[in-house]
């Protein structure tokens, strides 16, 4: 039987492989039923190549570049380098950080791979978006950091004593707080929880992380948090549970403007405005808080604590040192500070 050729219209002139064969005048024939299921196999890998949350990143970031190009009347599709050049520096012009520009771009060219165009920054001969990225990299160097605070404990236990009440609102916030600081959990991760994902064990619980910034393969990490005395996020987690039930689903479900459930995940951006309202309740700079202020929250107490670094791994996943090294210099400022003895 003739081979089939898996490339799609190379500069052979040869056809993709659900093409029909023709071995000869007037004889057709099929392609083998197992190069099919083989090439759909291809397929449904390629789809998985990118963790959910990367998709659904790329997916919005393709559409706000769509918008852009539709409202200055250019072709989105394929993009000149020139026009993604000019977007990227729109989104510099509106306070996007440096990493957010780079995953717009990456995103303008996974759209253009899955529908078959070559991307921009491949037929970028005069390098107009390599510059135009490296000269908004190097003024981020140059910007002061606008990172967000950390929470401390006795803070974030004001803010949960701020969402007083037993209405639906006020124990899935507490729980949320909660459990966000003690898993030291990204905002991304706390609205990618489902069900699943919570063992209740003696000593407190278990929570896999299916898919993380640091997981992209989505192969599993399983954190403990322990019970508590103080914020208790196990009892804040159950008292939560008790009202959402035990159906499979997202861990925390959007509630309506009337306190019903509703069966929608919560998004990212949910949880930093739910930081900052109960920030501001407790007299805190809303401004200065956000969802990441729990994840910096739990690494600078557990460095105040004495926790070693392998042990605050364990739990913020972080692969590399320097960047928890950071925290620890942070919350030992003013230890043994040189000028202590005659200031």
């Amino acid at each position: 039987m003739a081979k089939v050729s898996t490339e799609v219209g190379d500069r052979h002139g040869r056809g993709t492989a659900t093409d029909l064969l023709v071995t000869s005048p007037g004889i057709i024939m099929e392609p083998d039923r197992r190069l099919h299921e083989e090439i759909a196999a291809a397929q449904s890998y390629r789809a998985q190549a990118k963790a959910a949350n990367t998709l659904r990143a790329y997916t919005s970031d393709w559409n706000q570049f769509e918008a852009w190009c539709d409202e200055r009347s250019l072709d989105p599709m394929p993009a000149r380098p020139e026009a993604v050049a000019t977007y990227l520096a729109s989104l510099a012009l509106s306070g996007k950080a440096d990493t957010t520009i780079s995953r717009h771009l990456a995103a303008i060219g996974w759209k253009h791979r899955q529908d078959g165009q070559v991307p921009p920054s491949a037929r970028d001969a005069r390098r107009v978006i390599a510059d135009t990225l490296a000269g908004i990299r190097r003024e981020a160097r140059t910007r002061p950091s606008a990172r967000k605070a950390a929470i401390t404990a006795r803070e974030l236990a004001a803010m949960i004593a701020a969402a007083e009440g037993e209405g639906t609102r006020s124990v899935r916030d507490r729980a949320i707080m909660a459990l966000g600081l003690a898993a030291a959990l990204r905002r991304s991760e706390l609205v990618a929880l489902e069900r699943r994902d919570v063992e209740m064990v003696d000593k407190g619980l278990k929570l896999t992380l299916r898919h993380s910034k640091t997981d992209q393969e989505g192969a599993g990490q399983v954190i403990a948090v322990p019970t508590g005395k103080a914020l208790k996020p196990v009892e804040r987690l159950k008292a939560w549970l008790a009202l959402r039930g035990a159906d499979a689903g997202p861990l925390f479900y959007q509630i309506d403007p009337q306190g019903r459930l509703t069966d929608q995940p919560m998004s990212d951006r949910s949880i930093a405005r739910l930081i900052q309202k109960y920030a501001g309740r407790i007299g805190l700079d809303p401004e200065m808080f956000a969802g990441h202020s729990l994840r910096a929250g739990f690494l600078t107490e557990a460095s105040r604590a004495g926790a070693t670094i392998s042990k605050m791994q364990e739990v913020s996943r972080h692969k590399k040192v320097e960047v928890l090294l950071g925290y620890v210099r942070s919350a030992e400022l003013f230890d043994d500070h040189a000028g202590m003895a005659f200031l």
